[in-house]
């Protein structure tokens, strides 16, 4: 049987039900949101007139929840358009609706008896071959699906998102003992590619793999917290970043989660354990005081911190008063700094003889040691404990990777001469000779499956770039970017400049670039996998220039850059560009004259230069200003007032998109170009848009003439901001700006609807932003932005 998931439903509309649903919305599937019935009026109803059987009130927790989503932050929706694809409704008048869906998830309280006694409603009414999920982060599906129908069992799985849905990679799927293994194929295909999730097969155990893992390091580092006398900001400080772990290190992670959630985390495997392994689960006192206070976390207000105006104060657990926050301050941690490298970094804080290496090795030690006696358990390999933690506690290595990092057979003998028992697991490992879990196998990454190196499976679709590089090599490169051959004809621009910043090095690689695959390619994809696509252009060398006078320079820098982002789009093959993350002033102007851009569903694309006392200057305006003309159909009457103030408020006001989708709304992106859900994906799809345009008989675009709104559209474009100047909202500085920025999309003062040329308005736009670099005002903002990080209003 083949399956397709055209419609979804969702069972149970509280925070983890909605987001799921609006993560469905954002990749196009309809969903219905459905939760149980009222069973008496709130206040307002009563005010309204309203009865328990109006379906208004009936249908109150689903509906309430869909527009709760619009508040939500960070926001479940990639598009607030995407709300209109949720329908609410109940479990009991909508129950028959799930006849015509193709996968429903469950997403309602953690009781068994509660999810069976729905699933067999659900029995009753769905059609055969319907996938039915449950989105349990820890209770048994085998037992979930016991006593049902044989084709209910067949389609039955856990699908345990992780929270928010659109933004944490992990999916864990967990097969029951019945289900089909075309099922457990499909869905695994499916979350990749359409659902963009990173997916981890689970077995049927208490809280399955990452919050197994992750529960115990918590755990874990509370205990030592507590034995050892350091505090909880202390903690945080050095089980954070610096180890390669979220930001919200560890109580602030559980702050976040909520601390009556991880309570109740916990006990599931307490509850199901046994011997040594239920006394980590056994939550320590302290923690069960603040749930028993109310003092819940981010939800209540308080938890392990407390923040009081600006100051950050943590709980003092002998007291339990709220104290200022204490960072550790050790000789290894000025050490890792100044180390290169994440695994060199946690070696040298792991064995260091000081609090700090203390802290670390008491964490680390047990949980690696536990991650070894759970291969198997919980999962069948290393690679899937490794990734879960990756994608759902956001750890930059996994439990294995890490252990390679400090040195297996090193922290293995520390551990025996500590007494600690090592899982045989391990000990054969080193018995074989082995030295590390991963290693490469024909230049790709391989790992232990205890007994051979084998290699970790990949989808076609991921492609690792710095992998790739190590084994094909590279065509050409300097200090900014690098050229690659993709394969089948086609080639990579990545950029690997200091935060992707774009300076004469990326452009001499790029006009490189455009006369190699104009030659000998079918076509380009400038694409990366840095943190952020590009953040603009290198501000601190602008910054340099202009406080050195050389506006001669900057000119030159500057008609470099228009010339390369012409080249782009008047090329004789495709070019792709590949945006995620932020894409921001320059970043943006090299997408917006590409053939097409296929972006990640996450892309925070905007020009962004007024806030530092700017206005694009690598031809963004016109290239904006054209994208609104191109999405207009054949035919209509254009209003070019009303496009020149839509394009110019975008750009005086640094709108940043939230989403792909959001670029989209924001016309950085049009209706032809691409949103790749799963990032991993991203390189693969501009690639395979390259090869269509290709196969189709790409011509490059001829030069037009462009209509500009001249002196009569500049009049009314400033209007806004003088209103705004008078009113004493934008200052005497940002009104200059609005003017050069003004005059750029109006086209100087012609008559309205002359036609002029691209050069023309090139110029135009050069001029403006070399008269706005020489401004000390503009320096002066410059300057804060690259110190503070933030905007200076001057």
């Amino acid at each position: 049987m083949s399956y397709k998931i055209q419609k979804a439903a969702v069972l149970g509309s509280g925070v983890m039900g909605s987001g799921i649903a609006a993560h469905l919305a954002n990749i196009g599937i309809p969903t219905l949101l459905l939760d149980i019935v009222p069973r008496e009026l709130t206040k307002d109803e009563e005010a309204k007139g309203l009865a328990l059987e109006h379906p208004a009130v009936r249908n109150r927790f689903a509906a309430s929840a869909v527009q709760k989503l619009l508040k939500h932050k960070p926001a479940p929706l990639t598009s607030k358009k995407n709300l209109a694809l949720i329908t609410a409704g109940n479990l009991e008048d909508d129950l028959e609706k799930l006849n015509d869906v193709d996968w429903i998830i469950e997403v309602v309280v953690e009781n068994l008896d509660i999810k069976k006694n729905l699933f067999e409603k659900v029995d009753s009414v769905r059609k055969p071959g319907t996938i039915i999920s449950s989105n349990t982060s820890g209770i048994s599906v085998n037992a979930m699906s016991e006593g049902l129908s044989e084709d209910f069992q067949r389609h039955f799985l856990g699908t345990h998102f992780f929270n928010p849905p659109r933004y944490l990679k992990l999916l864990e799927i967990i097969p029951t003992k019945q289900t089909l293994p075309e099922v457990i194929t499909f869905m695994k295909t499916f979350a990749e590619d359409v659902l963009g999730k990173g997916v981890v097969i689970g077995k049927d155990t208490p809280n399955f793999v990452a919050n197994r893992i992750g529960t115990y390091g918590l755990l874990v580092t509370l205990r030592e917290m507590l034995e050892r006398g350091y505090s909880v900001g202390e903690v945080d400080s050095v089980t954070g970043t610096l180890i390669g772990r979220a930001k919200s290190a560890t109580f602030r992670t559980l702050d976040v989660v909520g601390l009556d959630t991880f309570l109740h985390v916990a006990k599931t495997v307490y509850d199901q354990t046994t011997g040594k392994e239920q006394e980590v689960f056994q939550v320590p006192e302290l923690m069960q005081k603040l749930v028993d206070n109310g003092w819940l976390g981010a939800k209540s207000g308080q938890g392990f911190f407390l923040k009081k105006g600006k100051e950050i104060l943590e709980i003092d657990p002998a007291t339990l008063e709220y104290v200022p926050a204490k960072k550790l301050q050790t000789p290894s941690i000025e050490m890792a700094k100044q180390t290169k490298g994440l695994p060199n970094k946690v070696k040298t804080l792991v064995y260091a003889n000081d609090r700090t290496g203390e802290l670390l090795w008491n964490i680390f030690a047990p949980t690696l040691i536990y991650s070894a006696e759970m291969t198997g358990v919980i999962a069948d390999n290393i690679v899937e404990i490794d990734n879960a933690m990756k994608w759902g506690f956001g750890w930059s290595q996994g439990p294995f990777e890490m252990w390679d990092s400090i040195g297996v057979k090193q922290s293995v003998e520390k551990m025996e001469a500590e007494g600690r028992e090592v899982p045989g697991f391990v000990k054969e490992f080193l018995s074989q000779g082995f030295e590390s879990f991963y290693t490469e196998l024909d230049g790709d990454l391989a790992y232990y499956n205890g007994s051979e190196y084998v290699k970790v499976p990949v989808n076609e679709k991921v492609i690792d770039l710095k992998r790739y590089k190590k084994k094909q090599g590279v065509i050409k490169s300097n200090s900014g970017a690098s050229l690659i051959d993709l394969g089948e004809g086609v080639a990579l621009l990545e950029f690997h400049s200091k935060s992707n910043a774009i300076g004469l090095d990326i452009i001499q690689m790029l006009n490189f670039a455009i006369d190699e695959v104009e030659a000998n390619y079918k076509g380009l994809v400038i694409g990366n996998q840095g943190k952020n696509f590009c953040v603009g252009a290198n501000l601190g060398m602008i910054l340099m220039e202009a406080q050195d006078d050389n506006i001669f320079e900057l000119d030159y820098t500057i008609r470099a850059f228009q010339k390369a982002m012409r080249r782009v789009k008047y090329s004789k093959k495709p070019v792709v560009a590949a945006p995620f993350g932020m894409t921001l002033g320059g970043g943006a102007e090299v997408c917006l004259p590409a053939a097409h851009i296929q972006a990640s569903s996450e892309t925070y694309m905007g020009l962004v230069e007024v806030g530092v006392g700017l206005i694009p200057g690598g031809g963004g305006n016109l290239a904006l200003y054209e994208k609104f003309l191109k999405g207009l159909p054949n035919g209509v009457e254009v209003d070019y007032q009303a496009i020149a103030n839509k394009v110019f408020e975008t750009v005086a006001m640094a709108k940043v998109s939230t989403s792909g989708e959001e670029a989209r709304d924001n016309n950085f992106l049009n209706f032809a170009d691409g949103i790749s859900v799963n990032p991993d994906h991203l390189i693969y799809d501009a690639k395979q848009v390259v090869l269509a345009l290709y196969e189709a008989g790409y011509t490059a675009p001829i030069p037009k003439k462009v209509k500009v709104v001249g002196a009569p559209g500049y009049a009314t474009l400033l209007l806004g901001a003088q209103g705004m100047f008078q009113s004493g909202y934008i200052s005497e500085h940002d009104l200059k700006i609005a003017k050069k920025l003004a005059y750029v999309f109006a086209g100087g003062l012609v008559p309205y609807g002359t036609e002029v040329t691209e050069d023309y308005l090139l110029n135009l736009e050069r001029e403006a932003f070399l008269q706005l670099v020489a401004d000390p005002r503009s320096q002066a903002r410059m300057q804060h932005m690259l110190i503070k990080g933030k905007p200076l209003r001057n």
